[in-house]
């Protein structure tokens, strides 16, 4: 699914060439249709604020200050589940095993429970297959968009366009309380609030990955459309 590729692209670091595939990610959209009206019409949002930033160090400042410097918003999915515990080596493990069994190797600088590079992986799927495996990540994925939300950030657009696709209804967020963006600077009132369920079912996907005998490196942002 292409859409996918297009929201891995949208939610990684910004780059000149991000900035500049921005008409080709939109086409993609466009014609694909993954997306139901709503959710294509609220990501004009990010797509027109990437769009405007002249300096792409804007774009990279605005992008460190959410996902980097605020715990909560991390896009590391393990992040959300086991935080610094050892139980979060296992289970980059565990995922980094499912790519492979499907061809898949991440570049050397990625961790695997890092969300862009899940959505790469995802694109090559089925789309039956995708839809399931995005789902199981779809409470952590919700609490992220909701707490963006808040922010008034647009890239909540593009995690919202993620429930989407996995047949989640929840465009407009309403399950994180507003207390929990004070509690930001506090670690444990912090921990409190945000603790969440685990990010896939036991042994998810295991079952149905499949070997190809080949092998490629996951890249972000190249090929968008091919």
């Amino acid at each position: 699914m292409k859409t996918l590729k297009v929201l891995a692209a949208l939610l990684d670091y910004p780059s000149e060439e991000l900035l500049a595939a921005l008409p080709e990610l939109t086409q993609v959209l466009d014609e694909e249709h993954a997306l139901r009206p709503q959710a294509r019409s609220a990501l004009q949002s990010l797509l027109a604020s990437l769009g405007s930033e002249d300096d792409v160090m804007a774009s990279q400042e605005q992008y460190v200050a959410l996902f980097d410097r605020v715990r909560s918003l991390s896009l590391h999915l393990f992040e959300h589940v086991h935080g610094e515990s050892r139980d979060r080596g296992q289970a980059m493990v565990d995922l980094k095993a499912l790519y492979e069994r499907h061809g898949f190797a991440l570049a050397t600088d990625e961790l695997p429970d890092y969300l862009p590079a899940f959505l790469e992986f995802l694109a090559h799927l089925p789309d039956e297959e995708a839809r399931k495996l995005l789902g199981e990540t779809s409470h952590i994925v919700e609490a992220v968009a909701a707490r963006l939300a808040k922010r008034g950030s647009a890239y909540a657009s593009a995690l919202y366009a993620l429930l989407d696709i996995a047949g989640e209804n929840g465009i407009v967020p309403s399950k994180i309380a507003d207390e929990e963006i004070r509690a930001e600077d506090d670690p444990a009132a912090l921990d409190a609030a945000w603790q969440e369920q685990p990010a896939f079912g036991p042994g998810a996907g295991c079952g149905a990955a499949t070997q190809t005998g080949q092998t490629s490196v996951i890249r972000f942002h190249k090929g968008v459309a091919a």
